[in-house]
């Protein structure tokens, strides 16, 4: 939809997304499409959009396959990160049953990149805004692998994002930058990938109208999605492929996102969900709460670098420890897999790594020292 469309009312609007989203899809060509889902009311209305589109064409015309892409960074919100596995299994189970060309796909970060790996393993300091660690190994690297598969396929791929330009100045400014007056809009970064924005013109409100009035083709309804914003107070953070979009992690608005979180100074979301019912959480927040003070303190950062320059380093190896062990302490108190045996592993090899190598090192200077005298 092109922009300057925003003030018609909305069942012209909707009229013409649908419209739309059913000329690109029969176009000659055979680009997939994926559709960048993170469980939140854009892209879940933008899902919503392409099955009705393709439940509303016969068989023989639905020859192009749909992509549906999530991603886990593995350290989500417990609370929304249930939600989105079991709309993505109602997905799963109602595309199948209705024989349509869609495959629902959840991403998760390399075993040797999560958050607890460069955390505790690694002894990266906390996220922050200056070193923004995660979004980058956690959501970027694993859907942009996929998306690659499919290019490597395809040749071309066609990326359905659910950003607005109405959804905040910030990510007007980035859209403006990237939009070049046409429908499709070629990624940053992704050579080949299509950008399509199909609700770019939507505000909030119609969005939400819009899911209200009409039950999700893969059954239930949207009233779950509803209670997950009001219980968090805010919104998700948004589908990330690209470091323009690393900005809308974190930021001091309320949103849902992960549990671990220090980029922002407080987290309002898990406080909200608390607040409505899911006191069995509060470990969670005071765990992120204590997490970034612990960065803070420089006491618990090595001196050295990990290439060898001198400068505030990885945490200590009594740090890290520490860490771990208070990791386990949370998880088992709020009785869930925080950490998986495979990363408590992969952190193990690490330390051993890094044990050696801090030996090696004092052996060269003292080596250095003998052969200076």
């Amino acid at each position: 939809m092109k922009s300057g469309l925003a003030e018609i009312p909305l069942t012209t609007k909707i009229s013409m997304i649908r419209e739309e989203l059913r000329d690109e899809y029969l176009q000659p060509h055979a680009k997939p499409w994926i559709i960048g889902f993170s469980g939140g009311k854009d892209s879940t209305l933008v899902l919503q959009f392409v099955v009705e589109l393709l439940l509303g064409l016969p068989p023989s015309r639905r020859t192009r396959p749909v992509h549906v892409l999530s991603n886990d960074t593995l350290v989500e919100s417990p609370v929304v990160q249930n939600f989105v596995d079991s709309v993505l299994d109602h997905v799963r189970d109602a595309v199948d049953a209705m024989h349509l060309p869609v495959t629902v796909k959840k991403t998760t970060p390399d075993p040797d990149h999560t958050f607890w790996v460069n955390l505790i393993g690694r002894g990266y300091p906390a996220p922050n805004r200056l070193f923004r660690w995660c979004t980058d190994r956690m959501k970027i690297r694993p859907t942009s692998s996929y998306i690659r598969a499919q290019l490597s396929e395809s040749g071309k791929v066609i990326l359905l994002l659910g950003v607005r330009r109405l959804e905040s100045s910030a990510r007007a400014k980035v859209m403006q930058r990237y939009d070049n007056g046409t429908r499709l809009n070629p990624h940053n970064n992704l050579k080949g990938c299509l950008v399509y924005r199909p609700i770019v013109e939507m505000t909030t409100d119609e969005v939400w109208t819009t899911l209200l009035q009409v039950r999700p083709p893969w059954g239930g309804t949207h009233r779950q999605l509803v209670t997950l914003y009001r219980n968090a107070q805010g919104g998700e953070c948004p589908f990330v492929i690209d470091q323009d979009d690393a900005p809308s992690c974190g930021t001091s608005s309320s949103r849902f996102g992960c549990w671990t979180c220090t980029v922002v100074e407080k987290d309002k979301s898990m406080q909200g969900f608390i607040d409505n019912g899911f006191e069995h959480l509060e470990p969670l927040l005071e765990f992120r709460d204590w997490l970034q003070g612990f960065s803070k303190d420089f006491a618990n950062r090595m001196s050295e670098r990990r290439n060898g320059n001198e400068g505030n380093g990885p945490f200590t190896m009594e740090a890290r420890r520490h860490l771990l062990s208070r990791l386990l302490e949370v998880a088992e108190e709020v009785r869930l897999p925080l950490i998986s045996l495979a990363e408590v592993e992969r952190i193990k090899e690490i330390w051993r790594e890094d044990e050696s190598t801090v030996v090696l090192r004092k052996a060269d200077r003292l080596l250095a020292l003998i052969g200076g005298k």
